[in-house]
């Protein structure tokens, strides 16, 4: 049972399974959108540049049809008077066309954003595929698809009803009035039809986009081995990010062990805990720790140090203060000023005692580290 269920596709697709899907043209998309965007431009493009279009091609209508003599007898000069006003119309109805380019363009990506994928252009042979395709017809999408469809029918169709029926009389008056007026009369019904109609779309594009975008989220939707093997390839297999990890502790541990003959002394515990501080007064501003160990690794930092005539210093709370609280490369933490002061107080002393002689000096005893420092004080 559990290994059925990890096959089932119950689970939400992952972000990069949704940008994968988008690599290969994979978005939700909505058809009715894009057309009750695109008719809805239209007819408002209509609406403010209609009177302006309606002009110019009125006017191409009456030179297109003025019998010139010249014309009638040289069928070149015809031809390519027909071209210039083919272009003239093309000119007079480009900004409506140039409207509508922009919104069909502009129209899918209120969906799904911008995108640009070549894979969604290379053929699969699958899509041609018979039995693929009955099933496709006989899908529950196919149902879907023509459940919308005949409310689509049904609602345009019912509004344009609607939209003659109340008008009925004002359309049989049409008959009565002048031609010009009829004209007129006649492109003002039919464009408050058309609005009438296109607003009546909303109600489709209301159902259909939310049920691409479930659609669209239930094709992504994958299966707990999906996820878990999308999870490996992402994050790495388990045993060689461990190997990994290993390399790179023991790289930091080389690099460390190769600062601790540039210490100024090793704080010890004297055998659990050893760590090496350095400190330049002409360029930092508190010592630094260097290096730092526990067990195996603070014997072999000792060893290090002895070799390199390194000072050692045994002093447990210290080294234990400095080994929980300090980083690596970085400063000490002020409240262990003091008692580092003393350390290093007593190191230049007998760096000058090696060199020159006299009274030797003597170590540190009961250096003085806060108690809420040192876990060894802590644990007592």
């Amino acid at each position: 049972m559990a290994e059925d269920s990890d096959l089932e596709r119950t689970e939400e697709a992952t972000p990069k399974r949704i940008e994968k899907a988008r690599e290969e043209g994979q978005v939700a998309r909505s058809l009715e959108l894009t057309t009750f965007t695109v008719l809805l431009a239209s007819s408002a493009g209509i609406l403010f540049m209609g009177s302006g279009m309606m002009d110019k091609l009125l006017k191409l209508m009456k030179a297109g049809m003025q019998l010139d003599r010249e014309l009638a007898f040289q069928p070149d000069l015809m031809v390519n008077r027909m071209y210039e006003l083919a272009f003239e119309a093309l000119i007079a109805i480009a900004p409506l066309l140039f409207l509508l380019l922009v919104v069909a363009f502009f129209a899918p990506m209120s969906l799904s954003g911008w995108m640009f994928s070549t894979k969604a252009l290379m053929p699969k042979f699958d899509r041609i595929d018979p039995i693929k395709g009955i099933g496709r017809i006989f899908s529950v999408n196919s149902l879907i698809e023509l459940v919308k469809a005949i409310l689509k029918t049904i609602v345009i169709g019912g509004v344009a009803a609607l939209v003659i029926w109340y008008n009925k009389e004002s359309v049989m008056m049409l008959l009565t009035l002048p031609i010009d007026l009829g004209i007129s009369r006649t492109g003002e019904f039919l464009m408050m039809s058309f609005l009438l109609i296109v607003g009546a779309m909303i109600l489709v594009v209301v159902i259909d986009v939310p049920y691409k975008i479930w659609e669209h989220a239930k094709q992504l939707r994958m299966t707990k081995e999906e996820i878990r093997k999308e999870y490996k390839e992402s994050e790495g297999d388990p045993f060689i990010k461990a190997r990994i990890r290993g390399l790179q502790r023991e790289a930091a541990r080389r690099r460390m062990m190769a600062e601790v003959p540039k210490a100024d002394v090793i704080v010890t515990n004297p055998t659990h805990y050893a760590v090496a501080l350095r400190y330049h007064s002409n360029s930092m501003r508190a010592p630094k720790v260097i290096a730092k160990g526990v067990h195996l690794l603070a014997a072999r930092i000792r060893e290090v140090a002895e070799e390199h005539r390194i000072p050692i210093l045994e002093a447990p709370p210290l080294a234990r203060a400095l080994y929980h609280h300090a980083e690596l490369e970085s400063e000490i933490p002020e409240k262990l000023y003091t008692a580092v002061a003393e350390v290093l107080a007593y190191v230049f002393q007998l760096k000058r005692y090696n060199e020159y002689g006299g009274k030797a000096p003597q170590p540190p005893v009961d250096v003085p580290v806060p108690a809420e420092l040192d876990p060894g004080q802590q644990a007592v």
